[in-house]
Formats: structure tokens, sequence, C-alpha cells
């Protein structure tokens, strides 16, 4: 019987060791995020994100610590795409609503990978009609293309007319906190409740 009692006291303390490590694993290992976090990246999140220099819809020079004042979920499109970035910005927008009336005060971006045509005044008349907190920003091929890289987002401009063309793009979104930059990823399959729980998550834990 008292075998039989220091077995069960074992099994029970290695439960619980197994459970206090799986809460505090994450802050042992410096991810203060680790309970959030429903997607991996490669090289860690520190290896996605970082400073850029755009134009916001009035003309004005901006930069990432402009544009992330408050928690943010990021899009790269284009204003010509004729479905996928209408759907993704407007999933992103419900998402916001569904957090903003959870009490949180988060902002949708969108940043062009076409500046040829994505012009302050276009990409400003494309994110009034998306959401009115959403933040638009464009710039010289040469700074968006530098904001794409620094977050690993694709874009290709396909050949063909030059005024109606297409441009490949991947389609991620991603969730920038003011203080501790790129923290999370979205995919074109996350439903804005899924983005909503999860945004909320990474806010709370801050």
């Amino acid at each position: 019987m008292t075998r039989l009692v220091a077995i069960v006291s074992a099994i029970v303390i290695f439960a619980m060791v197994g459970v206090l490590w799986f809460i505090t694993g994450g802050k042992r290992n410096g991810d203060a995020f680790a309970a959030c976090r429903t997607a991996q990246v490669a090289g860690g999140a520190g290896a996605i994100g970082g400073p850029f220099t755009l134009v916001n819809t009035k003309g004005e020079t901006v930069t990432d610590q402009d544009v992330f004042t408050k928690p943010s979920i990021v899009y790269f499109g284009y204003t010509f795409c004729p479905d996928v970035c209408p759907l993704d910005t407007a999933r992103n927008a419900e998402a916001v609503d569904v957090l903003a009336e959870q009490g949180y005060d988060v902002t949708p971006v969108f940043i062009t990978i076409d500046p040829e045509r994505d012009t302050p005044e276009v990409v400003g008349d494309y994110v009034e009609i998306m959401h009115e907190k959403m933040i638009g920003l464009t710039g010289t091929l040469a700074q968006t293309t530098a904001a794409s890289k620094a977050y690993r987002t694709y874009f290709r401009k396909q050949d063909g007319d030059p005024e109606y063309y297409l441009v490949d793009h991947s389609t991620f979104s991603y969730l920038v906190l003011p203080e501790q930059g790129f923290v999370e990823f979205f995919k074109r399959d996350t439903t804005p409740e899924q983005m909503a729980k999860t945004t909320a998550c990474f806010v709370d834990a801050t």
C-alpha cells in the first residue's frame, strides 16, 4: 500500500511539474507571447519586420514609428487587385471591428506593392472605402520594395498590358505591436473572429 501511494505521489508530482513547465516555458525561453502564437516563423519573430519610410495618403513621408502607434494588422496588396486584396482587407477590417466591440483599439494598415498606379490619392480612396480607421501607404518603388522585403512578402508584376497589368503577391496579414514590432501573421483562411481572439491575446500579454 505504501509503495502504491509513493507511485501515485510521484505521478502527481511529475504531472504538476509538466503543467508548470507548459505554463512558464514561454517566459523562461524569453517569449512572453508563447501562449498566443498560432504560427511559427523560421528564424523567430525577429526575422520579420523592421523600419521603413513610406508616404501616407496626404502625401506626407512617414516611418514605421509614425504608423505603428497602436496594435496594427498590416496587409501588402494593391488597389487594382480584382479579388484577393479586397477580400483580405475587408476581413482585416471586420476583425478590427470585432476587436473594437471587445474594447481593443487596433488599426488596419494597407501597404501597396504597386506604387506605379497607387498614388497617395488612389490609396486614400481605397482605404476610405475599406475602413474609416485604415491607414494607406505608398511611396517610391524602392521604398515599397524595402518595406515588402522587411516583412518577407513576395510580389511580381505580370507581363502584359502596361496599364491593366496584375501583380502576383503573397497574402499574409501581420500583427504589429508598437513596442514589440511584428509578433504574428495570419493566413487567408483565418476568420475575423480568430484574428480578433489571437490579437486580443497578444495585446493582453504586453
